[in-house]
């Protein structure tokens, strides 16, 4: 019985697992990536209120069209778009809580340890669900955003000096 209810919650879980990874590694990458610009917060700020509505309307969007394209039933293809939508929405939207409350030199590292906080415990939780080691779920994924962010971190800075 356990594992049929296991089974019968992995779509669910699935689909706010997707839309959490997705806004973590977009907003951590914007925000190490535009945090050294000469007005980073009004930056930043926009460019997570750009990925909380714009691309989350497009990634969403996008989800909606594969599953069509699937033939997956169509209460599904709405339940996966919309859980998709307000999860990433709501994930955004903690990131620029922390935008807007801390001050601007505490942005960066209580955002990074937000995500990978965010990111560890949705990896711990899935790796559970599917009985494989958390801890190198949790590596594996924690290693990939690590990546992005250096990646941000660079691209950011090089950007700032190319342009002066």
């Amino acid at each position: 019985m356990l594992n049929n209810l296991k089974k019968n919650n992995r779509p669910y879980q699935t689909k706010f697992s997707f839309g959490a990874t997705v806004a973590i590694i977009t907003n951590l990458g914007l925000i190490v990536g535009l945090a050294a610009l000469a007005h980073p917060r009004l930056a930043i700020i926009s460019g997570i209120l750009i990925i909380a509505l714009v691309d989350n309307i497009a990634d969403s969007f996008s989800i909606h069209i594969y599953q069509e394209s699937e033939y997956i039933d169509k209460k599904e293809v709405w339940f996966s778009t919309l859980t998709n939508f307000l999860t990433r929405m709501f994930v955004s939207l903690t990131f620029l809580i922390l935008v807007i409350v801390l001050p601007l030199k505490l942005v960066v590292p209580c955002s990074i340890i937000w995500g990978l906080v965010l990111l560890a415990s949705i990896s711990y939780i899935i790796a559970k669900d599917k009985e494989v080691n958390p801890y190198l779920a949790i590596f594996e994924h924690i290693s990939i955003a690590v990546i992005v962010i250096i990646a941000s971190d660079f691209v950011g800075k090089f950007l700032i000096d190319k342009f002066k």
